[in-house]
């Protein structure tokens, strides 16, 4: 990658299904167009995809009209379902936007909503939604507004089990150990709704941390960060991926991000020892994402990652 290859299309994916994978996961972010890569990638292949695509409107590399977003990203979402393993899933962090145009010019615009929605006809799975909470967000003028700190993340899967290991992201306990060991020996620990609904919390005292609530609060990544992350517009948080990789994806399983920028998943996934690698379409960012590969240079410090209980 170079100054040699500016304005140039990337190359197709190889006709093989096995190969196309294998350069994935092998080279760490290949050039390339998701939308001919993904419909390369062999049926049910991977145990989980986790992107952050272009916002609609958002940055000067795609600009994705809101009323459009929805026919442009179904291709991408169909040839990930087609990919991903029985109990694999989908991870989507997208934020919502205030129209620039249009009808609805100067409102928050549905399209993160109705491709939601889309994707659920489609036949993936809606199972959670998460709030990734910015506890540092940029403030600005927004109109009648606060400021945004927070964006979506929505979890999908193909089937009814999807792998999800609750151990690996478990919060501390706020209580004292004289509490905890008294909960240890309880015996009335469920708490039913009258829905049905509830959990047997003897059940999980002894796991080591209490259940981690869906909002998630990880600070947002800045271009000033050092090393090579620092040259991409839109630096996902390391502390957002890794809560991810390590829930949806078992070790050792294949991870895929299909807009991989400056190769945020790609370094932690492989960092808690799963195979992974990402598609990503402009050559100067897949420079930068082998510059963090080849060096693993950590965003942030270790431990960042908070979760709302």
């Amino acid at each position: 990658m170079g100054s040699d290859t500016v304005g140039q299309a990337p190359p197709p994916p190889p006709d093989d299904r096995d190969e196309a994978l294998s350069r994935v996961l092998d080279e760490g972010v290949v050039w390339g167009d998701a939308a001919q890569w993904l419909r390369c990638l062999p049926a049910e292949s991977v145990d989980l995809f986790f992107t952050s695509p272009p916002y609609a409107d958002a940055r000067a590399y795609s600009r994705i009209h809101p009323e459009n977003y929805v026919e442009w990203f179904l291709p991408f979402a169909a040839a990930m379902l087609e990919a991903t393993s029985p109990t694999g899933s989908f991870v989507l962090n997208i934020k919502n936007r205030v129209a620039k145009s249009g009808e609805l010019r100067g409102q928050r615009h549905p399209y993160v909503y109705e491709l939601v929605l889309a994707m659920q006809r489609m036949g993936w799975r809606w199972v959670e939604t998460y709030i990734w909470s910015k506890p540092n967000a940029i403030p600005g003028r927004f109109g009648p507004r606060t400021k945004d700190s927070f964006e979506y993340v929505y979890h999908f899967a193909t089937g009814a089990k999807p792998f999800f290991d609750l151990d690996s992201v478990r919060v501390p306990y706020k209580a004292d150990p004289a509490e905890i060991a008294r909960r240890l020996v309880d015996s009335n620990g469920r708490r039913n709704t009258d829905a049905g609904f509830g959990r047997d919390r003897t059940k999980t005292y002894g796991c080591g941390g209490a259940d981690p609530g869906n909002v998630i609060a990880v600070s947002q990544s800045y271009n000033q960060h050092r090393g090579p992350a620092g040259r991409h517009t839109a630096v996902m948080p390391e502390g957002l991926a890794e809560f991810f990789v390590r829930a949806a994806c078992p070790p050792g399983g294949v991870v895929v991000d299909p807009f991989a920028g400056s190769g945020t998943t790609t370094v932690v996934a492989r960092r808690h020892g799963r195979r992974a690698g990402g598609i990503e379409l402009l050559d100067e960012y897949v420079t930068v994402a082998t510059e963090r590969l080849d060096g693993d240079c950590v965003q942030e410090e270790l431990g960042l990652l908070r979760v709302a209980i």
